[in-house]
């Protein structure tokens, strides 16, 4: 009898080793947020990313949702390419123009702050046949908004996501 006890009570604190070595799921949220902040810090740390615009509110409009995830912003400090749409006023822009904020040139006076929970990137962009100052506020998780004044329409702005640019894995082969 005092030996099944003895077997009973081994095998029961064996079994609780097992569990006490076994992350909460607190702790393996919490890895997780961390990994995030680190690949976002990575991301505002070398000014390399994509935004992707998920909604879009025009002064003194109302929220509208975007649909395809087609619209961006791809951010790096030789080349930021730019195709967003436009909702709002437009003060000079040229007859048959598409309506839409597409312009591509190199970002000038870059700015970062880091705060609390996010960062903000401020920054100028030339394009064309305008001037955008550009404010990012990015936060750890990924999520970001973007506000765009420029000197030809009205500031609009818009919320979505950072990531990674995606890379063309093609190999010329001669």
């Amino acid at each position: 009898m005092k030996t099944g006890l003895y077997i009973f009570m081994l095998l029961s604190f064996l079994n609780f080793s097992v569990y006490g070595q076994e992350k909460t799921k607190k702790e393996l949220k919490a890895e997780r947020e961390l990994k995030k902040q680190k690949e976002i810090e990575a991301l505002i740390d070398g000014k390399n990313f994509v935004f992707e615009a998920q909604k879009v509110t025009p002064q003194g409009g109302r929220l509208i949702n975007l649909d395809y995830r087609t619209y961006f912003l791809k951010f790096n400090t030789e080349n930021t390419t730019c195709d967003l749409p436009f909702f709002g006023r437009g003060y000079n822009i040229g007859y048959g123009s598409d309506g839409g904020i597409k312009f591509e040139g190199k970002p000038e006076n870059i700015k970062i702050e880091k705060e609390k929970r996010k960062y903000t990137l401020r920054t100028t962009v030339k394009g064309k046949d305008d001037v955008y100052d550009l404010m990012f506020t990015i936060f750890f998780d990924g999520g970001a908004s973007l506000s765009v004044n420029s000197n030809n329409r009205a500031a609009i702005f818009y919320d979505g996501e950072i990531s990674a640019p995606k890379t063309d894995n093609k190999t010329d082969k001669k």
